[in-house]
């Protein structure tokens, strides 16, 4: 169990990138045709006859870690298919290792959300919710393109719709997705993010560590 001992996030960028509304708008103009990788493709396939077979709305857990936060959402949306999205096998397994899916109304995966996205987005997959709790915030001014804002599959991640959560313990990070979001026309919200009930390891651990969290949420229409 993690201790409230983490670091503050350390950044040597002062506020919002000065090459973000370049970026992004170069993501939104131009598309994403990178090759899928073949175990997202056939993670993907196989999650289409899953979700076929429930008939249930559907919420996506992206960068679900250990899928703690997937288990919880599945307890607050008992009627909709949970699906944690991550690339490690490594996290996914200390899930396994700790939980009895049987009968549960989630699934966890692991994939290349570069590649999920999009395989998604062709398939005309519109979640209901998109939860994106505590993502890596790459916080060097040099890997701007590695935070998901600044990537060039975000224009995918706005075509699946649904409404959007993200929560971080960087501030900086959410003001610069509300900016890529408003390059992009959609609206949203930050506000400042507590709760008696951590549905992430990190955010109880930044929680007992007195950090300061924040949430944006913005309605995405397809």
């Amino acid at each position: 169990m993690m201790q409230g001992n983490s670091r503050s996030v350390s950044s040597n960028q002062q506020g919002i990138h000065e090459n973000l509304q370049k970026v992004v708008r170069r993501h939104l103009q131009q598309p994403f045709q990178k090759p899928y990788q073949q175990h997202t493709l056939e993670a993907f396939l196989n999650l289409e006859k899953q979700l076929a077979a429930a008939d249930r709305p559907l919420i996506l857990d992206s960068c679900c870690g250990t899928g703690l936060s997937t288990a919880a959402l599945a307890q607050l949306h008992p009627e909709a298919l949970v699906v944690g999205l991550d690339k490690s096998a490594h996290r996914l397994t200390k899930h396994q290792a700790h939980f009895d899916q049987a009968g549960q109304n989630y699934i966890l995966l692991q994939v290349d959300l570069n590649d999920f996205w999009r395989l998604a987005c062709e398939a005309g997959w519109q979640p209901s919710h998109h939860y994106l709790l505590y993502p890596n915030p790459w916080p060097k001014s040099r890997h701007l393109q590695r935070r998901w804002h600044g990537s060039a599959v975000f224009p995918y991640l706005l075509k699946l719709g649904g409404q959007l959560e993200l929560r971080s313990n960087w501030q900086t990070y959410l003001d610069e997705f509300q900016m890529a979001l408003q390059l992009a026309g959609y609206s949203s919200q930050i506000l400042p993010y507590q709760t008696e009930t951590p549905m992430t390891a990190f955010e109880r651990k930044y929680q007992n560590s007195g950090q300061g969290l924040w949430q944006l949420r913005s309605q995405l229409s397809a």
